[in-house]
């Protein structure tokens, strides 16, 4: 069964798309916990970081090249900005297709625990 992001993907449920291109879709949270947060997908469907093979190095570091660009356009790059991805349950991730939580526009906490 596909997944919510898979459908946002597949433009069969709308979401604000702030970045595209042919392997990373990012667009904004529903569900804000900063001023800018910004979920970033990749395209194709990998259920958890432990579900990684050796073929999506590539893949990997095109997401993150595409966090750098969105935190530039948003004009969070020089002030700063977090990027948290969750792992299964008890690392918090309720979406299983991984993801990467682009927060930013104000000081955040340091405090993770």
């Amino acid at each position: 069964m596909a997944t919510i992001f898979t459908k946002i993907i597949n433009r069969e449920i709308p979401a604000t798309i702030v970045f595209e291109n042919d392997k990373v879709l990012a667009f904004k949270d529903i569900n804000p916990q900063a001023p800018i947060h910004i979920l970033v997908v990749p395209k194709k469907e990998i259920p958890t970081i432990n579900d990684l093979k050796k073929e999506d190095r590539e893949l990997i570091g095109e997401i993150y090249l595409a966090i750098g660009k969105i935190a530039k356009d948003l004009g969070i790059a020089e002030q700063g900005y977090r990027v948290i991805t969750n792992c299964n349950e008890y690392g918090g991730q309720e979406v299983f297709h991984i993801h990467f939580h682009l927060l930013g526009g104000k000081k955040l906490e340091t405090k993770i625990v």
